[in-house]
């Protein structure tokens, strides 16, 4: 019973019909009884496991560990698979899928006999696409997230994924590590089953999981591969049955003050861009009202505390050992709202209240900051009238205030073949910039937005420069790279104009980004600018085209925004 009323489950199992009857006796051919299955809560158990996905590859072994505690709490388990997101082997991109795999949560929950649900995810949009379709299913969910894979170590360096891949083969492409030495690199990079082990979407969005209350307290950072991991979900399991018999529900958990919580979180470490897009998807989903804005005037408030690659020094390993995002919420109470519900059933505040501070090199005090702001800050300005995120605290400082002659590519293509020509144009103080690379451009936003450094220049030791895109980035990159230009190019936004060697200037402090071209200009470009044909004309890929929102908004598809009714 969940508050005196019939478990959902009931109306599959219960009552006396030809249709339950069926039900009963496919249950049974399973090997079940109807004892196990018959008035106790049904917990689905949402898998999101694939052998094409490595930072979800254990969760198959998370998922038993689920099992045992949903027993052991009375209730009856019922695992489920859903299509998985592997960032690294995906084309074009994970992010066109993202909408998708949320539809396939919610419509796999709403559509089956599930009192309540344990979501397992890892990969990088298989976190925040569970949490939207829970949103919207609105049945008692918890999340499970699968853990950083261990770090890697090479010549006595410590490699964090991603990160430090890119940086050596910056390297390799310069001609300072050998070809042989890079292969090195590649056998130990790796180490385990789990997401990338640097303050990356995965790890952020892990964070974001249990910020918004809907993770258990320490969940996000436990190595993939160590048992306290699997210690916890065996908990989580239990705690699931208990969230149906209090129906204790998404709708009270997703709130404005979750989400300014989360948000404030994020900034303190430092999370991926990545972020701003998900969390307002998912918030759209809870029907909480966000804006670019809401993240800035949050950032300007919040101080940049885990010192966490790509931002900083250390990797997830460490910061698990120094407290997590526990730590980091405890350095925060001033800031956050303490009174938030989250699926422990208790508030923030009561969960944080026995947390200690933990290694102060990793997790910095509130008064002794890393950076004054928060990790990622909004611009506007006429080149994105509708906003752009930078990742502030991976930037070079020096790039902060920029002002430079643009260097323009109208397609990823375009920028693969030319980036490298020893004969191109291009300095130290030139504004990369890449169009047609956004929602419906890319199409699907991919992680384009990292722009390669001319190897040329890398060559003369230069290893940043002002980047600017309609595109993402990954978390585990760095550098000046200004992402999530709205609108994008290929709907006809300011960025579509820009043409090589217009002048850009950019003020990260004054949060600007300008297109310093006259108006007349701009409006005779524009008046000859016509969109390309569409990249699909059927299929899903013709429903995320039709469909999609900007950047500012969330990418999610225009019909599944706000409550489900």
């Amino acid at each position: 019973m969940a508050n005196g009323t019939n478990l959902r489950s009931e109306d599959w199992f219960g009552g006396f019909s030809y249709e339950s009857t069926t039900r009963r006796a496919w249950m049974r051919s399973q090997g079940f009884g109807p004892q196990v299955f018959q008035g106790r809560p049904v917990v689905g158990i949402c898998n999101s496991f694939s052998e094409l996905n490595n930072c979800n590859a254990h969760l198959r072994e998370l998922a038993e560990a689920v099992k045992r505690g949903v027993w052991a709490a009375g209730g009856f388990p019922l695992e489920f698979p859903t299509i998985s997101l592997g960032e690294v082997f995906m084309k074009p991109t994970t992010m066109l899928f993202r909408n998708l795999m949320a539809m396939d949560v919610e419509e796999s929950i709403r559509a089956n006999p599930i009192d309540g649900v344990v979501l397992l995810a890892g990969c990088d949009k298989t976190t925040p696409a569970q949490l939207m379709g829970a949103a919207s299913a609105d049945i008692p969910a918890l999340m499970v997230t699968g853990g950083p894979m261990l770090a890697g170590n090479w010549k006595g360096n410590v490699l964090g994924s991603g990160t430090d891949g890119r940086k050596y083969f910056q390297e390799v492409r310069a001609g300072r590590i050998t070809e042989e030495q890079w292969c090195e690199i590649e056998s130990c990079i790796a180490r385990s089953a789990g997401h990338c082990t640097v303050m990356g979407t995965a790890s952020t969005m892990a964070s974001m999981a249990e910020a918004l209350g809907m993770a258990p307290t320490g969940n996000a950072a436990i190595p993939a591969v160590d048992s306290r991991r699997y210690q916890l979900a065996e908990a989580a399991g239990r705690r699931i049955v208990e969230m149906i018999r209090e129906d204790l529900r998404p709708s009270q958990v997703l709130t404005r003050a979750a989400f300014e919580n989360a948000i404030k979180v994020d900034m303190a470490i430092g999370g991926s861009t990545n972020a701003v897009v998900h969390l307002m998807a998912i918030a759209g989903r809870a029907g909480v009202d966000l804006s670019l804005s809401d993240f800035d005037r949050l950032s300007r408030q919040t101080p940049f505390l885990a010192n966490v690659k790509p931002s900083g020094e250390y990797v997830m390993e460490d910061f698990f050992y120094a407290g997590a995002p526990p730590a980091v919420m405890r350095a925060l109470p001033p800031l956050l709202d303490g009174t938030a519900v989250t699926v422990t059933g208790r508030t923030v505040a009561e969960n944080l209240q026995n947390v200690e501070a933990g290694d102060r090199k990793v997790v910095r005090a509130l008064g002794q900051p890393i950076h004054a702001e928060g990790g990622t800050a909004i611009l506007y300005g006429s080149l994105a009238p509708d906003g752009a995120v930078i990742k502030q605290t991976a930037a070079s400082a020096r790039l902060l205030q920029h002002r430079g002659r643009a260097l323009v590519f109208s397609s990823f293509d375009q920028l693969k073949a030319r980036i490298d020509d020893p004969a191109m144009e291009v300095d130290e103080n030139t504004v990369l910039v890449l169009q047609n690379a956004g929602p419906r451009g890319g199409p699907g936003m991919p992680e384009w937005g990292h722009l390669p450094i001319p190897a040329k220049l890398l060559k003369k030791g230069i290893d940043d420069m002002v980047r600017i895109s309609d595109a993402r980035m990954s978390g585990t990159s760095f550098g000046t790279d200004v992402l999530h230009v709205a609108p994008e190019a290929a709907v006809g936004g300011p960025l579509a104009l820009v043409q090589t060697g217009d002048e850009i200037s950019l003020d990260v402090e004054g949060r600007r980004l300008d297109l310093c071209v006259p108006e007349e200009e701009l409006n005779r470009r524009r008046a000859a600018w016509r969109p390309a044909p569409p990249h699909y004309s059927r299929g899903y890929g013709k429903l995320f085209l039709e469909h999609v929102t900007q950047a500012n908004l969330g990418c999610d598809f225009d019909f599944l925004i706000g409550r489900s009714k």
